[in-house]
């Protein structure tokens, strides 16, 4: 080992350890604040815990309808930007396909596209064709920011897949449609599952598509958690925070028992 390795290796373990726990720390913060029996922000960490934010989490209508109006949506333009994504990611794998930089970019350019420049334009292009209906424009707008991250997945997990299965099985006897399904879909799994998880949670999180895309009566949860806070700013933001971080770990540990971890991380980040 030479002289200056150690030195570098503590310095490097700082560095992550820092890091690590910038991270980390908010999110305890937030969990032992969701715990709190006081009815104002004190001074930290609180002296008496309580479930009384989950009780008004619960108890509370709005937070309610927005929870569900939010699992609607996120399953529905997760599935919508599933499907897309899948077909997009297939096509682009063709390097025959003419246009494909193009076309990907197309694809890809909600992904750079601010989310307020989106949600403002999607607003006054549904009402130009004349759709009025929310839940049917939360979902258009959904489906818009997630389709570039389903694509990515999936482009991924068929790196490794070449044209010459393709035509391999087609030289069997399968069309080319046949053939895709056959092959490329098996080969594309684990970024197709990854695509609808990593979909679903950015749909059910979106604060700034939705604000301009819902009304009154068709809130989702991050929607109705803004507007009660404006209203009324208490520790129930912790105890929402706190049921999202456990709902994140238990899809983590899904797709780990399912794909696993290492091979969707893997999959997902093969590709930029």
């Amino acid at each position: 080992m030479k002289p200056l390795d150690l030195p570098l290796r503590i310095v490097a373990l700082a560095v992550v350890a820092t890091t690590v726990a910038f991270l980390l720390a908010p999110l305890l913060v937030a969990c032992l604040l969701s715990f709190d029996n006081r009815s104002f922000l004190g001074p930290f960490p609180p002296k008496d815990f309580s479930l009384r934010w989950y009780r008004s989490f619960l108890d509370n209508p709005a937070y309610l309808d927005g929870f569900w109006m939010s699992v609607h949506v996120a399953v529905i333009a997760g599935a919508i930007s599933t499907a897309i994504g899948t077909a997009t990611a297939l096509a682009l794998a063709d390097p025959r396909l003419p246009g494909r930089d193009a076309i990907e970019a197309v694809f890809l350019s909600p992904k750079f596209v601010p989310t307020v420049v989106i949600g403002f334009s999607l607003l006054v292009f549904t009402a130009f064709i004349g759709i009025y209906d929310p839940f049917v424009r939360l979902v258009m707008g959904h489906t818009i920011i997630t389709i570039p991250f389903t694509i990515r997945a999936v482009s991924a997990s068929l790196v490794a897949l070449k044209r010459s299965h393709i035509e391999a099985a087609m030289s069997l006897g399968a069309s080319e449609p046949r053939a895709l399904w056959d092959v490329a879909v098996p080969a594309a799994r684990s970024g197709i599952v990854a695509g609808g998880a990593i979909a679903f949670v950015l749909s059910f999180d979106e604060v700034a598509v939705s604000l301009f895309l819902s009304d009154a009566f068709t809130q989702t949860l991050p929607i109705a958690l803004v507007a009660e806070m404006r209203a009324n700013l208490n520790l129930t933001i912790a105890a929402v925070s706190t049921v999202f971080l456990a709902a994140t770990l238990a899809l983590l540990f899904v797709l780990d028992r399912t794909l696993g971890i290492e091979r969707l991380a893997g999959d997902v980040g093969a590709r930029g």
